[in-house]
């Protein structure tokens, strides 16, 4: 894999609290620099990431209902019609787990179609978010079957924020369980390249990380330290 191709692997992320204006426009820069797949961001930043990245091809991506995913639909759903209208090209939707492990099941899946048919009508690709962390394994394929029915792009496993992030036996009980054509997006706690390589191993399309910089200088051989960051 030459590093440009490795590049369209990576939703370059800035999810930090503290995130500031400068720092954004900054990843703006490099993902333009880079040819990353996306830059993932706050809905408030969508803005500035499109003025930037719109001549590129790089997408501009933002959170919906995150991080907990207990917003009500309508919210959701208001989010998405935002960002859309900021400049947003993919959503990464915060999937409302707590029901899902409440045995909601059905009303996971109704509320994940309508909001990918909201994004659809507005031409965004849609990742939901199922926070695999805390699910058992029957739970993380229901959340998969949850994400097909609901016709989703992607499943993805974490937002960041929860107590764990992706696993490489995660995204290969995805690739092995899954029927259709969805794909994965790992995130959370890929610092090294390692990690990175792995996970597209197991079958990631796309990696949510914040030190995607770091992770380009060593698949070209430069020595980094690893990334600290839990996203």
């Amino acid at each position: 894999m030459t590093h440009s191709e490795f590049a369209r692997y990576l939703d370059a992320t800035n999810l930090k609290l503290d995130a500031s204006d400068s720092e954004i426009c900054s990843l703006c820069d490099e993902a333009a620099e880079a040819g990353y797949a996306s830059v993932c961001v706050y809905p408030t930043s969508v803005s500035i990431c499109s003025s930037i990245l719109y001549p590129t091809p790089v997408n501009v991506c933002t959170v919906i209902g995150f991080p907990h995913g207990r917003s009500s639909f309508e919210a959701k759903r208001e989010e998405i019609v935002r960002a859309s209208d900021h400049g947003a090209n993919e959503v990464d939707i915060v999937m409302n787990y707590a029901a899902l492990r409440a045995g909601e099941k059905s009303l996971v899946t109704e509320e994940i179609a309508k909001l990918t048919e909201t994004a659809r009508s507005l031409k965004l690709l849609t990742k939901i978010i199922v926070e695999t962390c805390y699910l058992n394994e029957a739970q993380k394929e229901q959340a998969l079957n949850a994400c097909e029915l609901g016709a989703a792009d992607f499943i993805k496993t974490s937002t960041g924020f929860g107590a764990g992030g992706a696993t490489v036996d995660d995204i290969r009980l995805f690739r092995d369980k899954r029927t259709g054509p969805i794909k994965i997006k790992a995130s959370g706690g890929i610092r090294t390249l390692e990690d990175a390589l792995a996970m597209i191993d197991a079958g990631a399309e796309r990696l949510g990380v914040s030190a995607a910089s770091s992770l380009m200088a060593a698949m070209q051989g430069m020595e980094v330290a690893p990334a600290d960051s839990s996203y």
